[in-house]
């Protein structure tokens, strides 16, 4: 059997600036960020981890296995005295035709709110 193909997925680079924050506080900045479009799921921004504010990051021991982006990695966020669970991912070693969202991290839209400008 064929290895799963990863032109399922498109990257596109984004050309605005993207914020993200939870609970009003701003957690990414980036005029770098990457939008990922696969069959069966929303589009998810993929920021930088260099503009992303990691002191507020704590590793997770979750992680889990996409066939088309390879294992990835999670982290709890912490605002305000709150934990939010697996809140963001990453795939630190992603596979063959998505090596463009290495060293990039999303942010689940339950918990945090992006902001694109036009």
């Amino acid at each position: 059997m064929d290895a799963p193909r990863a032109e399922r997925i498109s990257i596109y680079p984004l050309t605005t600036r993207v914020r993200v924050d939870v609970e009003g506080q701003v957690l990414a900045d980036t005029l770098h960020a990457l939008e990922l479009t696969e069959p069966g799921y929303p589009p998810r921004l993929y920021l930088p981890r260099s503009d992303v504010d990691m002191s507020r990051l704590v590793e997770s021991d979750t992680r889990t296995h996409c066939p088309f982006k390879g294992d990835a990695l999670y982290f709890h966020v912490e605002v305000n005295g709150r934990r939010y669970q697996d809140a963001v991912w990453s795939y630190e070693q992603p596979l063959d035709g998505v090596q463009a969202i290495r060293a990039h991290l999303v942010f689940d839209p339950k918990v945090a709110t992006a902001s694109v400008e036009s």
